[in-house]
């Protein structure tokens, strides 16, 4: 008979992946608990990613990621991490390590409906769900997302896993770690997507709106579409600036510090060729 979780049980579901060809390595959660970003995943560039949940030991995190830049596989692991813990019926822990090979451990004592599943690339578990109606939604989306960027496909695993039942308790937090080599701001972490919602009546959809905002003041447009500053569009560009109240001299001056209020300047580099999303945004109201 199982035996009731304990109060501080992170009743969740979460999935742990990777983009070997982009280089990237996520976790994507969801829980009825209290800020489960804080807890749940760990992850680091060229290394592999954690998830640990239910009656969660949060050193399985870093001693994962430890054991992980030490060379060992997925597997390996999970079975260390578990293989001492007097706990381990408590426990529940996904992990995707530096070469794409998956894990995932769910112990006898967490609450139904409780497990998990693996596949190329990723490992989906989750605890106290509707049933396992929810990891097969996270399993299934993710590899019927192949080609789209690891954050999108990850946010899209968490809305069907909701969809198909989630966590039975309801939701209140969600979170999305993807790391990338200097994939950070300005190149000097690697933290690519650092998302939390950690309180909110529906935090998936909250992500999603987080993330947009994330992708637009640091995402990247292509050079090639950039769009050649002509006289025509510079006279513009001035006089948009100028309504906002950026009347410094030489235009590169006023831009830059209209770019560094608006938080676009991982979105720009001069004036002589405008980021589409940089333009979009000095196009919109000024009043707005």
């Amino acid at each position: 008979m199982s035996r009731p979780a304990p109060k501080t049980s992170i009743a969740t579901y979460s999935i742990v992946a990777c983009d070997l060809e982009a280089r990237e390595w996520g976790v994507a959660v969801q829980s009825k608990f209290l800020a489960v970003g804080a807890a749940v995943p760990a992850a680091e560039a060229e290394v592999g990613a954690v998830a640990t949940q239910a009656r969660a030991d949060l050193s399985y995190g870093p001693r994962g990621i430890e054991l992980l830049r030490a060379g060992r596989t997925a597997d390996e692991v999970v079975a260390e991490l578990v293989g001492g813990d007097p706990d381990r019926g408590g426990r529940q822990v996904g992990v995707v390590d530096g070469e794409g090979r998956a894990a995932s451990y769910t112990g006898m004592s967490c609450l139904d409906w409780a497990g998990g599943a693996t596949g190329l690339g990723y490992a989906a578990q989750g605890n106290i769900l509707v049933s396992a109606d929810t990891v097969h939604a996270l399993a299934t989306r993710f590899e019927e997302t192949p080609g789209r960027p690891l954050a999108e496909r990850l946010i899209a695993c968490l809305g069907a896993a909701q969809a198909a039942g989630g966590d039975r308790r309801g939701q209140q937090s969600s979170s999305l770690l993807v790391v990338r080599r200097r994939g950070g701001y300005g190149g000097t972490s690697d933290r690519a997507v650092d998302l939390r919602v950690d309180d909110h009546p529906t935090p998936i959809a909250e992500l999603e709106r987080l993330y947009r905002i994330q992708q637009r003041l640091f995402g990247e447009t292509p050079r090639e579409q950039w769009v050649e500053v002509d006289d025509s569009l510079r006279g513009e560009v001035e006089e948009r600036l100028r309504a906002r109240g950026y009347t410094q001299t030489p235009l590169l001056v006023a831009f830059d510090a209209w770019v560094a209020t608006e938080n676009l300047e991982e979105r720009a580099d001069g004036i002589e060729r405008l980021d589409p999303v940089v333009l979009a945004a000095l196009r919109e109201d000024a009043s707005d």
